[in-house]
């Protein structure tokens, strides 16, 4: 990669990131948070009852198979080498900021997903889609920027994620002794590149419904091993603490480098993990049966929790207790390699490449599902042509195999640009649009208070419902 494009693309990631976004997610997050009286804290115990709320209607798609949706897109690579990179670049107190923006976040969760639900619409066998798109075309009357999304979510879900989800596969291999920086990158982006091309033709049915039924496994499993390997070392809980919250505090060394800091390295990946406010899980969410909106505005903080509560905070103090070197040498894969193989030995790491390997694909099929949802609002809410998406799923097993073979820093920081802009295109849309749901919120507690199971009638929050396509 040319040093001068390397160069002008950091440039634009730290102006991105700061000031911008920091600014837009922290005061965006604290408003949506007060606004609703902090309702992914308040109603938490009411969001995780919702899980298990059968579908309202024959559409038969519960708020758990869209939570599961979410939730899956989500829980990936960046649960792993997300939080190493974070640590092992940024330093412990990276930890605390994701914390911090997990927590203010599932609130921008909750009015995008609900929002998602108020304006999602009905397609002739009685399914449901919508997502950020709709809710900005339909509200704010502004068609084009709906538009820019679309052409955002794409290029961060075919591109820029898919990109870094190979590159981070690869890397896992690092620690190998086999590994050879000039063949090994090529047969891991091959094979994944591949396997994702069986998938998206059609023939890779048997391969997708085996992933998805080992991954939620995986998932339990890598939990437990971190488990594991913490309590093994749980003389170093106390001092892992405080070694996040003084990093995290240390504002003298925050400010003096800025960009490469705790705090900025913390927020960026706790946002490619969680994706709270990226307006990436309103299109799954639009997709749940529920007789009241605000029902999946709750139901997805939890899965924001999940991601960054649990699965996050489980690398981070798996890695930190255990005390291996934190270097920026290792950061990535071979840092959490290196904790684990202080318990597990060499079973370790190879624990760690599989639960990667699996993570990829399903990440990289994930991704594009949202990808297929944006394409068909920019060809008019119609699925494009089959001879469209064979070009379109050529062009994304192509980025699937050259991003193996990218330099680490190009990778995360085409994935950061990507998830930016979409970020500052939803965002600020749900600030002009949080009336809405604050309204729908009311209404929701109005009937939880009097026994009732909430229903949703647009009338009751000054809606008119004849511009709604689902909840005429």
């Amino acid at each position: 990669m040319p040093k001068f494009i390397m160069e002008v693309l950091n440039q634009i990631d730290d102006i991105m990131y700061y000031p911008i976004l920091i600014i837009v997610l922290a005061v965006a997050g604290l408003f949506f948070s007060f606004r609703t009286r902090f309702v992914q804290l308040r109603l938490f115990g009411e969001s995780c009852r919702l899980i298990m709320e059968k579908p309202s209607g024959n559409q038969h798609v519960s708020s758990f198979q869209a939570l599961m949706v979410s939730t899956a897109s989500r829980v990936g690579t960046g649960n792993i080498v997300g939080v190493s990179t974070a640590i092992c670049l940024g330093g412990a107190g990276a930890c605390f900021w994701m914390w911090l923006m997990c927590i203010i976040g599932a609130s921008s969760a909750f009015i995008e997903s609900t929002l998602a639900q108020i304006y999602k619409r009905k397609d002739k066998d009685g399914h449901c889609y919508g997502g950020p798109a709709y809710y900005i075309e339909q509200t704010l009357r502004k068609p084009l920027i709906a538009v820019i999304f679309c052409i955002f979510l794409i290029a961060t879900y075919a591109f820029g994620f898919n990109l870094l989800c190979s590159y981070n596969l690869q890397s896992s291999f690092e620690v190998y002794g086999f590994y050879n920086a000039k063949i090994t990158p090529l047969v891991v982006g091959g094979l994944l590149a591949v396997t994702t091309a069986v998938s998206l033709f059609g023939g890779g049915k048997r391969i997708i419904s085996l992933t998805e039924k080992i991954v939620p496994f995986m998932g339990i499993g890598y939990v437990l091993v971190s488990l594991i390997i913490i309590f093994t070392h749980i003389p170093n809980i106390p001092s892992s603490f405080a070694m996040i919250f003084k990093d995290a505090f240390n504002f003298k060394a925050i400010f003096g480098g800025f960009s490469g800091s705790c705090m900025i390295y913390g927020i960026k990946r706790g946002l490619y993990s969680n994706e709270a406010g990226v307006g990436s899980a309103p299109n799954a969410s639009a997709s749940a049966d529920v007789t009241h909106p605000v029902k999946q505005g709750l139901v997805q903080t939890v899965s924001v929790y999940i991601d960054t509560m649990l699965l996050c905070t489980a690398t981070a103090l798996m890695c930190i207790t255990s005390g291996v070197e934190i270097s920026e040498e290792v950061s990535g894969a071979p840092y959490v390699q290196n904790a684990v193989s202080t318990v597990f030995g060499s079973f370790g790491p190879m624990f760690i490449t599989f639960a990667m390997v699996l993570f990829a694909f399903t990440t990289v099929i994930g991704n594009l599902y949202y990808v297929d949802n944006a394409l068909a609002y920019l060809n008019k809410k119609k699925k494009p042509s089959k001879r469209f998406m064979t070009i379109f799923y050529i062009f994304c097993v192509i980025i699937v195999f050259v991003g193996a073979l990218m330099p680490m820093n190009f990778a995360w920081t085409m994935a950061d640009i990507t998830m930016g802009g979409m970020t500052l295109i939803n965002i600020p849309c749900c600030v002009i649009l949080s009336g809405i749901v604050i309204k729908a919120l009311r209404d929701y507690e109005k009937q939880k208070r009097n026994k009732l199971n909430p229903t949703f009638h647009a009338k009751d929050i000054g809606l008119d419902d004849t511009k709604l396509d689902f909840w005429k």
